[in-house]
């Protein structure tokens, strides 16, 4: 059964291959570029044993590792996301062993570029003690050890959380402390770079720490070993065994949660998603927009627009060190709740299929998700704009921000009803593991996206070109200017997306369809 999870793993990677060319290309590209790191990495681990400093060997190796296990158990969570592909619930009416499905899933995660990668870097930090034999093979155990330490929390951690996001008053802060660290990570890194050369001397004192703890411990092992120190080596081996016996029991007890889950992972009150139809006009228009209302604010796939918000004034205040570029703020979240209804056919999943065999037009269903998406984006951003102009104390420029923004949000949800009514791409299933990589994301959906956001972008430069130049001179021609162009070019776009985008799902919803079916 292990061997046949591994297989499965295998054929699915490669059916996901046969499908696009543009995969192919991204996983050329991806390990391309893994071996370029994966070299540059085993050159300086030689070099390091060359160097015949054990001190400096155990600093960087331990460290490295340190974060290369953070990296397994933290990443998934907020970029990268466990592959679908053998979510544990897709095995709930399978009698499998639960030791076999844990075993075959710790050994299919390895399956990949990532894990792939991880296990040479994992075996090539012996390379940093070939001056001593005892001292490589202790390497080639801790990195043994390391690699099940990164695969098996990565695993332990999704799956136990998995179930904590599906909680509606969970999910928005959830969305923001995944995001907040990535959306900082450049100011984070500055801060940690300017802050290193302080910090230079305590790094081989934060090393030895860092050795005894479940992140470091597999990795400082050959340390041990060549310094003499049998019984810290054998502690290092108690905290590693300890570490994995705990991560496979949390695991095991996830996994079993997991196998007897319902699809969806939690209860939904009856009356939840009335409200919106009780508010909005009993027509074809405002069902299809108290539709959308009711998702954006039910489905966790939706909190990542909205969870933006925070970040962006953080962001724009600590590059601008509080000066008047945190006035941008609102024009940023008003690009990115715009772009972010370009995937609303796609979230639909085969529930789409109601839409088609409904009698709706597509400008319709046009009409209904932009209304929708304005109606939330236009309180996000006039959120967004009235704390950013408090905070810059700058309520003079009131008029050029509101028209850069609102013109910019405007403008995104009529590219995205064009976008959306020609592309559909894999997202997470409604029910599904949140954190997961759906199978067959591809390069060409990536390219097309980009395209999509340049051509949006093309089309904004003239409002915040003179928004920018409003707010800099102060000018109140530029103000009204800046309004009127923002307001005017946001109407515009929004007409032309649901006419446009109307026409095209007109012609295309059952293609549209189709292609949501072949992902699953």
């Amino acid at each position: 059964m292990v061997a046949h999870l591994v297989r499965l793993k295998l054929t699915l990677l490669r059916n996901g291959l046969r499908r696009s060319v543009w995969r192919v290309i991204g996983l050329v590209l991806s390990l391309l570029y893994a071996l370029f790191l994966l070299g540059l990495a085993v050159a300086g681990l030689v070099a390091l044993g060359a160097h015949d400093d054990p001190e400096l060997s155990r600093t960087v190796v331990v460290l490295g590792g340190a974060l290369v296990v953070a990296g397994w158990w933290l990443l998934p969570l907020v970029a990268f996301g466990v592959d679908s592909t053998l979510d544990p619930e897709r095995f709930q009416l399978f009698a499998i062993r639960r030791r076999h499905l844990l075993t075959g899933l710790t050994l299919a995660g390895v399956v990949g570029v990532p894990g792939a990668a991880t296990v040479v870097l994992g075996g090539a930090t012996a390379l940093a003690w070939w001056r001593d034999p005892a001292a490589l093979a202790a390497g080639l155990v801790g990195g043994v050890l390391g690699v099940a330490v990164c695969v098996i929390g990565s695993r332990a951690i999704t799956t136990m959380l998995a179930p904590l996001v599906g909680g509606r008053r969970f999910r928005e802060v959830a969305a923001v402390l995944a995001i907040v660290p990535l959306m900082l990570l450049g100011p984070i890194l500055l801060g940690a770079t300017a802050g290193l050369a302080a910090v230079a001397d305590a790094l081989p004192t934060v090393g030895v720490v860092v050795g005894w703890t479940p992140l470091g411990a597999p990795w400082a092992l050959a340390a041990d070993v060549q310094a003499g120190a049998w019984l810290a080596a054998v502690a290092k081996l108690a905290v590693t065994g300890a570490t994995l016996g705990v991560l496979v029991l949390v695991w095991d007890r996830a996994l079993s949660a997991a196998l007897v889950r319902s699809p969806g992972g939690g209860h939904v009150s009856r009356s939840a998603g009335l409200g919106f139809f009780a508010r909005f006009p009993a027509t074809p228009t405002g069902a299809v927009a108290a539709r959308s209302l009711t998702y954006w604010l039910r489905d966790p796939r939706y909190a990542a627009a909205v969870a933006v918000v925070p970040v962006m004034v953080l962001l724009l205040w600590f590059v601008g060190r509080g000066g008047g570029i945190v006035l941008g703020a609102g024009v940023v979240v008003a690009f990115v709740m715009g772009w972010s209804l370009s995937a609303d056919i796609s979230y639909d999943d085969t529930a789409f299929w109601t839409h088609v065999a409904a009698p709706v037009s597509g400008r319709v269903d046009r009409a209904g998700r932009a209304l929708a998406g304005m109606v939330v984006g236009g309180v996000v951003v006039l959120a967004t704009d009235v704390l950013v102009l408090g905070v810059a104390g700058r309520w003079d420029a009131t008029v050029p921000v509101l028209g850069m923004s609102l013109g910019v949000l405007a403008v995104g949800v009529g590219a995205s009803s064009i976008y959306s009514a020609r592309v559909v791409y894999p997202v997470p299933k409604p029910g599904d593991n949140p954190f997961s990589t759906p199978q067959g994301s591809s390069f060409a959906v990536m390219l097309t996206q980009s395209l999509g956001m340049l051509l949006l972008l093309a089309v904004c430069a003239p409002t915040v070109g003179l928004g920018i130049a409003a707010v800099v001179t102060g000018h109140p021609v530029l103000q009204a200017l800046t309004l009127v162009v923002g307001l005017g070019s946001g109407a515009a776009a929004l007409v032309a997306g649901v006419r446009v985008g109307g026409g095209l799902y007109d012609r295309r919803a059952p293609e549209l369809l189709q292609t949501i079916r072949s992902f699953a």
